[in-house]
């Protein structure tokens, strides 16, 4: 542990810890995430001679930056930029929680300049690879039925991986055809279900669930085969599974599904707006990046068929 217990930076970050917990209602996952963060911050501002926050400036937070972004992350890597752009929004947080808490007189990070961090499209699955990796998972013994209906429904309703193993059995209305989210900051939605996914976990909740279900089970929808609700890890084995059963060479996640279905939904003519609220976005801007995965496949798609495109013109023709 790298907090010092009993000066100001240990209680100041605990107290920025607790507010993220406690008023925000941030996961574990992201919980655990800033506190990475902090902890590298602290290395640093103590390295510099600084065990209080309060009395950090601009220079002190545009320091860290550089220190970070020269950081061995492993032999001859260094951290990427998103990296270092993470950590910088994490120290802007807890500075404006200093400022807002009244304990300090001025945001030191408000004018620090975010890394330039390189924009990368999503890697979505064709619409035939995804038909392919549902369609390998075909068995209708009491794993095949469980797995069939986490693709089903993690491509379905496009979740996050931690939306789809913290689902309860409550929160599927196959009635109504539907599933009650809860999306970073306990934020809820309401994602409605197709067919196929439906199908699925009509079958699994009647035939493969109470086969499953021991008295730990509790309410836990996806459940492992001791009976304990299903975790990340062991969801995207069976995602990585189905991938090799249907051949798909290229390594496949479950953000993968999701990224698939989002642009999937634009290309069938969607309203971006819609798809925002489909995968609680918290802002449209990124639900855009989509529609430039889709405007990127239209024109690599139209090189590759139109003959004015794919042929250089003959000179003088």
């Amino acid at each position: 542990m790298l907090w010092q217990v009993g000066d100001p930076l240990d209680g100041q970050a605990g107290r920025f810890l607790d507010y993220l917990q406690v008023e925000r209602g941030l996961s574990p996952n992201t919980l655990e995430a800033y506190r990475r963060d902090l902890r590298r911050y602290a290395v640093y501002l103590r390295g510099n001679g600084f065990d209080d926050a309060t009395r950090v400036g601009e220079d002190q937070v545009s320091g860290f930056v550089g220190w970070l972004s020269a950081q061995p992350l492993a032999e001859g890597r260094r951290y990427r930029a998103s990296s270092v752009a993470r950590s910088l929004a994490a120290v802007r947080m807890f500075h404006r929680f200093l400022l807002r808490e009244g304990e300090a007189r001025a945001d030191a990070a408000v004018g620090v300049v975010r890394p330039k961090v390189p924009r990368t499209l999503p890697r979505p699955l064709t619409v035939g690879d995804v038909e392919a990796l549902l369609a390998s998972s075909g068995a209708r013994d009491v794993a095949g039925l469980r797995d069939r209906a986490i693709l089903e429904t993690l491509y379905g309703a496009g979740l996050r991986i931690s939306e789809l193993v913290g689902l309860d059995v409550d929160e599927v209305d196959l009635d109504e055809g539907s599933v009650r989210v809860f999306g970073k900051g306990r934020k809820e939605r309401v994602v409605p279900l197709g067919r196929f996914a439906i199908a699925a976990l009509a079958a699994y909740q009647r035939q493969s669930r109470p086969a499953l279900a021991r008295a730990r089970s509790g309410p836990a929808l996806f459940l492992n085969l001791r009976g304990g609700r299903l975790t990340r890890q062991g969801a995207t084995g069976v995602l990585k599974k189905a991938a090799r059963a249907a051949g798909i060479r290229t390594r496949v996640t479950p953000h993968m599904l999701r990224h698939s279905f989002a642009t999937h939904l634009l290309e069938g003519g969607a309203d971006v707006r819609v798809v925002q609220e489909l995968l609680g976005h918290a802002v449209l801007s990124t639900t855009q990046i989509y529609t430039l995965v889709t405007q990127d496949r239209l024109r690599r798609e139209y090189f590759q068929a139109h003959p004015r495109a794919r042929f250089a013109t003959r000179k003088g023709a």
